[in-house]
């Protein structure tokens, strides 16, 4: 029986053997000599987990790394009825390495689609919350217009990002954060220690610490093959209360609205119909129509029901 193991690569890593060992080098190993005797392998989780309930007696581990990094392991069981493998089928084994490893390096890419398949449908539902998402190497995947001016605001200052286009790259001290949480990640990664404390940190402006950005680091499965990468949500926390109506949160995004579309936004989000909204601000039923329209069109919101979340 084989059987690709993923959330046992922590057993297994821990026990990987250190360079310059003969089994470093080979490939396939026996789970048996990954461990210094019976009793230590006895007490692992590989064996608690998966070992004794199928009842197997020989173990046969392929090791996958890349980079002197470990990937993954796919084990191959057999019970004692079935006997050890012979040489025949450990020469099979070798022969199917390649192809194993060819399959693995497809699975990457796919996994880390659908990892970022999963944040999208995650931050879409939070538009247009200002969101950032990187890949490991911190090229960027997407970009949202309330980022863009975002970072506008960060590199050039509120007045000055509000008189010119939003074209300013991700901000420095945002990218360096990324790079320090990489680094923290692969050294816990070889530690094999927890990374639950890496999974979001958050970084302010060093003149305006009103700014934030929080960084998630995302990871589809704790035993992926895939690298994580970065999801950035950026925050104002300070917003423009002259132009800004109440409830509007801190998305920089709002600063867009006009006069009258604050206005209506925020008796919208009081609960006002849209008749009530027209008596309020002496305007008439198809003015209130259209200024709603133009809200749902800047703040890409598709109903009242998400304004009124957005601004809570």
């Amino acid at each position: 029986m084989a059987y690709v193991i993923g959330d046992c690569s922590r057993a297994i890593r821990c026990r990987s053997p250190v360079q310059g060992d003969r089994r470093f080098r080979d490939p396939i190993v026996r789970v048996s000599d990954l461990f210094s005797n019976r009793r230590t392998l006895m007490k692992s989780c590989l064996y608690r987990r998966y070992i004794v309930p199928q009842e197997c007696a020989q173990t046969m581990c392929l090791l996958f790394r890349e980079n002197q990094r470990f990937v993954c392991a796919i084990i191959v069981m057999r019970a004692a009825t079935q006997g050890d493998l012979s040489a025949a089928e450990m020469k099979l084994l070798r022969q199917l390495y390649p192809q194993f490893q060819t399959a693995l390096r497809r699975l990457g890419p796919l996994e880390r689609e659908h990892s970022v398949r999963m944040d999208f449908e995650e931050f879409l539902n939070r538009l247009p919350m200002p969101t950032i998402l990187l890949r490991w190497n911190l090229k960027v995947i997407y970009q949202n217009r309330a980022a863009r001016e975002f970072c506008a605001m960060w590199e050039k200052g509120p007045e000055e990002a509000k008189r010119t286009k939003a074209t300013s790259p991700i901000a420095s001290e945002i990218l360096d954060r990324c790079r320090v949480l990489k680094q923290q990640w692969v050294d816990a990664s070889r530690a094999n220690t927890s990374q639950t404390s890496l999974e979001q940190v958050e970084v302010h402006h060093p003149r305006l610490p009103h700014l934030r950005a929080t960084i998630h680091l995302k990871q589809l499965k704790s035993a992926g093959v895939a690298r994580p990468h970065f999801l950035i949500r950026c925050e104002n926390l300070c917003p423009d209360t002259a132009r800004s109506a109440p409830g509007n949160s801190c998305l920089p995004a709002l600063v867009g609205l006009t006069r009258r579309e604050q206005e209506v936004a925020q008796l919208v989000c009081q609960g006002r119909s849209n008749q009530e909204v027209a008596d309020n601000a002496q305007l008439s039923l198809p003015m209130v129509k259209k200024h709603l329209h133009a809200v749902f069109r800047k703040l890409q919101v598709p109903s009242r029901t998400r304004l009124v979340a957005l601004a809570t």
